[in-house]
C-alpha cells in the first residue's frame, strides 16, 4: 500500500468482527440475513485481511479468503466502509490480498461479484474460461 494514511494487515487479531458483521449486513447484497454467529464462523475458518486508518487504527475495509493454501482460493466478503469508498481503499485491499496469496503458487483464485468487475480485472481476474465445467450447490444440507 502506498498511501501512508492507510495500513494493510493480514493479522487476524486486528479484525473487528462486530464491524465486519455490521458492514456486511448493512452494505453487502450477498450477505443479507447473515447472522453474526455465521460471520464469526466464516472469519474463524478463513484468512482475513483489513485496511486500517494509520492514525486511529479504525478498520476501513475487510476481505477474507477461503483456501487450502496450495491449489485453490476463493476471495470473498470484500467490503469497504461506504463513507470511504473512492479513496483507493478497495484497490489497496485487493492488492494486499493478492500479494499475500502470490507466494502460495495457487493454480486458481475465484471470486463472485455483481458490481466490481473493473476492480478485479486490474488484478488479472477474468470471466470463467470454461463455465460449463463449473457447478454449484446452493443452500445447506438438511439435518
Amino acid at each position: 500500500m502506498t498511501d501512508p494514511a492507510f495500513e494493510f494487515s493480514a493479522d487476524p487479531l486486528r479484525i473487528d468482527p462486530a464491524w465486519v458483521s455490521r458492514m456486511l449486513a448493512e452494505h453487502a447484497y450477498w450477505a443479507v440475513g447473515r447472522t453474526r454467529e455465521t460471520q464469526d464462523a466464516a472469519i474463524a475458518g478463513s484468512r482475513n485481511y483489513g485496511i486500517y486508518d494509520a492514525t486511529t487504527g479504525e478498520q476501513l475495509a475487510y476481505a477474507r479468503v477461503v483456501t487450502d493454501g496450495a491449489t485453490f482460493a476463493w476471495l470473498c466478503d470484500v467490503i469497504v466502509n461506504p463513507q470511504r469508498r473512492g479513496d483507493g481503499i478497495g484497490v489497496a485491499l485487493v492488492a494486499g490480498v493478492m500479494a499475500e496469496l502470490e507466494p502460495l503458487g495457487l493454480k486458481r483464485t475465484l471470486l463472485a461479484t455483481g458490481d466490481a468487475h473493473g476492480l478485479y480485472a486490474k488484478f488479472g481476474f477474468t470471466p470463467l474460461q470454461e463455465p460449463e465445467k463449473w457447478m454449484e450447490r446452493s443452500g445447506r444440507l438438511a439435518d
